[in-house]
């Protein structure tokens, strides 16, 4: 695929903050941007050129959204691979493709996948019903975290199991669904790698942020980690062979636990650009949402070059509503422009410039 030159016109496959964010980096780089969403008045819609609202299943809104596109990317994982495959069908790239998807959208086959690939995990069990936990559960030391196998985020389609005898009821608690035990690790942080990779197979990344987390959703990411060079090393070194392994064009986060030795397990991977990367457009020469759509359009990956060290501050439900006069100096402000705050809705973010990098 040659370049693409300014004016010609990205698409957006969902119209939440991602999309947002990323529609108004497109427009930074000369491009349109038309978003497809099943939602009704999407925050992205309402920044870009033009907006699509059809279900995922709608193939005849599908292709005709895919014929008004250059190129089309996505701003979630749990987009329908189905969907990609029409768009495809209808002679439009869509990046990452449908291999990076299906990957990221089973725990099962992202686990197995990263294990294949030499990325430790956590240990893990397919369940399939309750009556699978037990033995389960023994298996990995007698404490795990049930997890849905699809679309659970931020919290949302998990239950911890102590006990053999709490199995029924973690197992209803998340829909009674297909999904995984995973082995409780006792670690000492969570960091998290991102990584862009262009359509020639050039892969760049950012420092990695260390992530602290409240009720499940991110709360807070900061740079520097405070974690050993080499540890940051070899996190970056497993997501850019994540990245090659899937073929993916675009960025992509890769979250690990650090255990007390500096030991890293892959938790998960976004096929996408990331909550915990939300400092990069105001603390580094190219942020992750510039970067994203310069992988897309067949650019060259831009420095990642890290020009301040910055913690970002999620603003969740209420919290969103920020009087910008009590904002500091070195605070940057970016709204998501959803229409109603409710508990546990990621609403903006704040990113926190401290101090400028030295070297």
């Amino acid at each position: 695929m040659s370049p693409l030159r300014p004016g010609a016109t990205i698409g957006i496959l969902g119209g939440g903050q991602l999309g947002r964010m990323m529609a108004t980096a497109a427009a930074q780089l000369g491009f349109d941007v038309l978003i497809y969403s099943p939602e009704d008045d999407p925050p992205a819609g309402r920044v870009a050129t033009g907006a699509f609202q059809a279900d995922w299943d709608d193939a005849e809104a599908l292709s005709e959204f895919a014929r008004a596109c250059d190129v089309v990317t996505l701003e979630f994982e749990n987009v329908p691979v189905a969907s990609v495959e029409v768009i495809e069908a209808a002679g439009k790239r869509v990046l990452p493709g449908a291999k990076s998807l299906s990957v990221s959208q089973d725990r099962l086959t992202e686990k197995t996948f990263l294990n294949a690939h030499g990325i430790a995990t956590a240990p893990f069990r397919e369940i399939e019903a309750a009556s699978d936990i037990p033995a389960a559960l023994e298996s990995l030391g007698g404490k795990g975290v049930l997890k849905t196998r699809r679309e659970g985020y931020d919290g949302k389609g998990q239950a911890w199991v102590h006990d053999p005898a709490e199995a029924e009821s973690a197992w209803q608690k998340i829909g009674a669904v297909p999904a995984i035990l995973e082995g409780a690790i006792a670690f000492a942080c969570e960091i998290s790698v991102l990584v862009a990779r262009s359509q020639t197979g050039a892969t760049i990344s950012w420092a990695p942020p260390r992530n602290e987390h409240e009720n499940g959703i991110l709360a807070r990411s900061t740079v520097p980690s405070g974690l050993a060079r080499a540890i940051e090393d070899e996190a970056r070194r497993k997501a850019m062979h994540l990245a090659d392994a899937l073929g993916h064009i675009g960025v992509l986060a890769l979250e690990f636990f650090v255990l007390p030795d500096g030991t890293l397990l892959a938790n998960e991977f976004a096929p996408r650009v990331h909550n915990s990367g939300h400092w990069t457009p105001e603390a580094c020469q190219t942020g992750q949402f510039e970067q994203h759509i310069r992988c897309v359009a067949g650019w060259p990956l831009g420095d990642t070059h890290r020009l301040f060290d910055a913690e970002m501050l999620n603003l969740i439900g209420e919290a969103g509503y920020v009087d910008p006069a009590k904002l500091g100096k070195n605070d940057v402000l970016t709204l998501y422009g959803k229409r109603e705050a409710r508990p546990g809705r990621k609403m903006g973010h704040i990113t926190r410039r401290l101090a400028p990098r030295k070297d």
